[in-house]
């Protein structure tokens, strides 16, 4: 008895840390994890367009060269949410999205929009997107100090909307004057790790 008592414990208490870690740690469901439609599509601000950057190495263009496959860039300079959601249909809806690719925020947290109208816009993007079967990454924006609570924000849209999040696209480039055009804007060396961040990000789903 004392011996089967030394086998069956350890085994129910390997059964309990692993029940555990799958209800607290393990990574949310992916909406469109599979997803339809034909094209990957870029929708942004400048960020997307590829405000600093030489021609052709914005980062979509710099990310079709790593996947070997085109790309549609629908950055508009000066974007904010509400902007976005604007040309949204004619830009991404009706482009037969697959993945699509979102760096949005950055102007509504320099206009001093408020979050909760930026969280709602980016939602119902995000949403009206997944919607038509694509899966949607978002390249969220977390600055110090006057970040205003974007970065959670970020967090926040993409966990209820099950939205794939790079929490800081800008993470290791701002702030790094061999890696920025000026104050906001990446150089070409910037946009290529923005390139690379998104890669790894929807390499898995190609």
């Amino acid at each position: 008895m004392k011996n089967m008592r030394k086998i069956i414990i350890p085994i129910l208490v390997v059964i309990v840390l692993l029940v555990g870690y799958k209800l607290f740690f393990s990574p949310s469901a992916v909406r469109n994890s599979t997803p339809t439609g034909e094209n990957i599509i870029c929708f942004g601000d400048s960020l997307t367009f590829g405000t600093g950057a030489t021609e052709n190495m914005d980062y979509p263009s710099q990310l079709s060269r790593m996947i070997s496959k085109p790309i549609i860039n629908a950055g508009d300079p000066g974007d904010t949410t509400a902007m976005a959601m604007a040309r949204l249909e004619e830009d991404v809806l009706t482009q037969s999205p697959r993945i699509v690719l979102i760096t949005l925020g950055g102007n509504d947290l320099k206009n001093r929009i408020s979050k909760e109208n930026a969280y709602q816009n980016l939602k119902n993007i995000i949403v009206s997107i997944q919607d038509r079967g694509a899966l949607v990454i978002v390249g969220g924006i977390s600055i110090p100090f006057w970040g205003r609570g974007f970065g959670e924000m970020y967090q926040k849209v993409c966990k209820e909307t099950q939205a794939l999040l790079i929490p800081n696209i800008f993470d290791g480039i701002i702030g790094d004057k061999s890696l920025m055009s000026d104050s906001i804007h990446p150089n070409d060396m910037g946009y290529t790790l923005m390139a690379k961040k998104f890669y790894r990000a929807m390499k898995p789903y190609l």
